[in-house]
């Protein structure tokens, strides 16, 4: 697959066992500061303001509908990964939220006991499918990532099944409900993110660490993407509700 080959591709430098793959640190450094520069002077100040000023109903509606509106997306690559239970879960939940919650602004779902999205992306399926993860990468604004995981971001811009169901405009919703949630949760969490990016000694340390941590836990933890923290601190993903 060109994918794997892709990521396969990547440098084959050596490091110590136990901490992270990071042969582009110091090109990764220099995106993270950028990156951060952005949140300082643009995105945390309008996230911040949009949280104060939205209704904290209006937001969690928002954000409701976004998660709602990622599903179909989630069947997909839960299906690809061979995650059948969780394919046919997701695909449960978005129908009932989509139709007695009225486009997903409601959770019904979640009051008749149907388990919640298992959140699946193209990265997972990749993992899935023997890919190795590569090294780690610090995306421009999107921020931590991997190889494989970054190749897992283009694809996903193409198998969302409402991009081809939805016609122009209306297809652009699902992007600009993720955006709006996104943001949303950058304001919700201002006081956690700040913490990590400009409290801490070493920001983009951190901020790996946690990225790694929390992605070796979605894909199902002990897996051979793992590693042990050179901080040996646990922290807490700030986009966790």
């Amino acid at each position: 697959m060109g994918l794997g080959l892709l990521v396969a591709c990547g440098p084959k430098v050596a490091h110590p066992v136990g901490e992270p793959f990071d042969p582009y640190e110091e090109r990764n450094r220099k995106v993270h500061e950028r990156s951060k520069k952005i949140d300082k002077t643009i995105i945390r100040p309008v996230a911040i303001a949009y949280s104060e000023t939205m209704p904290d109903d209006i937001e969690i509606l928002v954000g409701r509908f976004s998660d709602n509106l990622s599903l179909p997306q989630s069947v997909v690559n839960n299906t690809l990964r061979g995650n059948m239970k969780g394919a046919t879960e997701d695909l449960y939940r978005f129908v009932v939220n989509s139709t007695i919650g009225l486009g997903g602004f409601f959770d019904p779902a979640t009051e008749l006991n149907m388990p919640a999205s298992s959140e699946a992306d193209f990265g997972m399926v990749l993992h899935a499918w023997g890919v190795p993860q590569g090294a780690y990468l610090e995306l421009p604004i999107l921020g931590p990532s991997t190889e494989r995981d970054a190749a897992g971001r283009i694809v996903d811009l193409f198998t969302d099944p409402l991009s081809y169901v939805l016609a122009s405009p209306e297809s652009y919703i699902p992007t600009a409900a993720s955006v709006s949630s996104r943001i949303s949760d950058r304001g919700r969490y201002a006081e956690t993110v700040d913490s990590i990016l400009y409290d801490s000694a070493d920001s983009y340390a951190q901020a790996r660490s946690i990225y790694l941590q929390n992605r070796a836990f979605e894909l199902g933890g002990g897996s051979s993407d793992a590693y042990l923290d050179p901080y040996d601190s646990p922290y807490e993903d700030p986009y966790d509700e």
